[in-house]
Formats: structure tokens, sequence, C-alpha cells
């Protein structure tokens, strides 16, 4: 029962995976009239447009400035408030940990109207800076709620044999809880890159200029009211999807380590 379910778990991951890419390497008749089918006359039309008149390579700048900046902020953040609820007493890391887990609870929607009126106020309305700090301010609650599950399993002792050669809460931070977390903070940072990396709803909401679009957002130009150019969402789905799949990659030996760390109390 059990290699039936997963065998019907990957059919599931693997057609949509196979149609998207093959689409991507045929002509809109093509896919239409098979699009289950290896492309037969493959052809890279398909990403010369949409890298060339799409500007996708502008865009994908665009995200990646996002991300490299918004990803690297909430794990020191969410680092840092992870440390206090580890070392913190009992009723102070409790109501510490209890207002960011909060965070986790409050829909996105619910608070879109505020944030906007108060993007605009302050001007960061229609720029990459305040999607950038939306994007920390949404996601921060995320980060802590994983990276205080591990340093909560971190021995006292490593901190207390710390306090004993001089080292203060800063130190002990820097030279023990940082780099004992690296499993850690290297699964929590696969999953901030996908939740940044494919967020639609606040560029949508905040970005108006074109040039400031990200890669969600640019998708969207190939989806009409009548039509919808397949071939190339394919293609763009494609394009925007190699970051994150180098992104795991690179980051995949410290992911099971890091997402099963903190799961049972040490």
């Amino acid at each position: 029962m059990r290699r039936f379910v997963l065998g019907v778990y990957a059919l599931l991951i693997v057609v949509p995976l196979v149609v998207i890419v093959g689409g991507s390497f045929k002509t809109t008749p093509e896919l239409f009239a098979s699009p289950f089918g290896l492309p037969k006359s493959p052809t890279l039309d398909n990403y010369t447009t949409v890298l060339a008149k799409q500007d996708m390579l502008g865009v994908l700048g665009n995200s990646l400035f996002v991300v490299s900046i918004s990803v690297p902020v909430t794990l020191l953040l969410g680092s840092l408030v992870a440390f206090a609820v580890a070392r913190l007493p009992r009723w102070p890391s409790r109501i510490l940990f209890a207002i960011f887990a909060a965070g986790l609870a409050v829909p996105a929607q619910a608070v879109m109207i505020p944030q906007y009126v108060q993007f605009e106020r302050l001007g960061l309305r229609n720029s990459l800076t305040g999607l950038i700090l939306v994007n920390i301010v949404v996601t921060l609650p995320v980060a802590v709620f994983i990276l205080a599950g591990f340093m909560r399993t971190l021995p006292a002792e490593l901190y207390e044999a710390a306090e004993l050669d001089g080292a203060g809460p800063w130190a002990s931070y820097r030279r023990i809880a940082v780099p004992v977390s690296y499993p850690s903070l290297a699964a929590t940072a696969i999953f901030l890159i996908v939740m940044h990396w494919n967020d639609l709803l606040y560029p949508l909401l905040f970005i108006d200029d074109p040039d400031k679009r990200t890669l969600p957002l640019a998708l969207l130009d190939f989806q009409g009211e009548y039509l919808t150019e397949y071939p190339l969402l394919f293609t763009g789905v494609v394009v925007a999807s190699l970051p994150m799949v180098l992104a795991y990659a690179f980051l995949q030996r410290h992911f099971v380590a890091g997402i099963t760390a903190g799961a049972v109390k040490g």
C-alpha cells in the first residue's frame, strides 16, 4: 500500500514536471497536440523570446536582489531572536516565542490594507526596498520558529563553558550558537528562498513599475484574458525555477539534518 501511495505521489510530481519542461521546447500547436509527449522538433525560440523580448534577465536581477538581501537579514534577525528564546529564563522565553509564533497565525491578507497605507505614507510603495522590508517582516516568524526549535536543544554546558572563559552573550551567539546551527540555518535558508522567490502577492500589491517587477509578477504577462501562451509560460517557469534548484543542490546536504534538528527534545 505504501508503495502504491508513493507511486501516485511520484506521478503527481513527475507528470507536471515533464509537461512543463517538455512544453518549453515545443510550439503552441505541438503542445496542444501532444502535451505529455516529448518534443518532436525541440526549439529554443521560447527561451530566446522570454530572455530577450520579455526582459527576463532584468526581472531575474530584481528577484535576485530582493532574495539576496531578504534572506540573510531574516536569518540574522531570526537567529538572534531564537538565541534569546533559548537562553532567556523560562517565562520571558515563552512570552518572546509566543509573540513571534502569533505572527504565523495572522493571515497576510488581514494586514494588507494597513501595510499598503503605511508604505504609501513612507514612500516605500513601488520600490524594491519596500518589498524587501515586507518580506523580512512576514517571514521572520517562520525563521524564529525553526531556529528556536534547534537552539533549544543545544546543551547548556556549551554556554556555561564559554561563560567561564569570559564570553558574553554576543560572543556565545557568534562563536557557539551560529556555528553549531549551520544545518538548521541552511534548512531555514531554503524555506526562505522558496517563499521570497515565489511570492506573487506582495509584488502584485506594492509594485507598479514594470522595471521593478519580480519573476512571479512577470510570468503574469504570458497569461491573457482570452489567450495564454503556454510554451512561453512554461519557459518562464523553468527559468524562474533554476535558481531555486541550484540553491537546493548547494544546501541539500544540510537540509534533512536541519529540518529534523530540534524535533526531539534533547
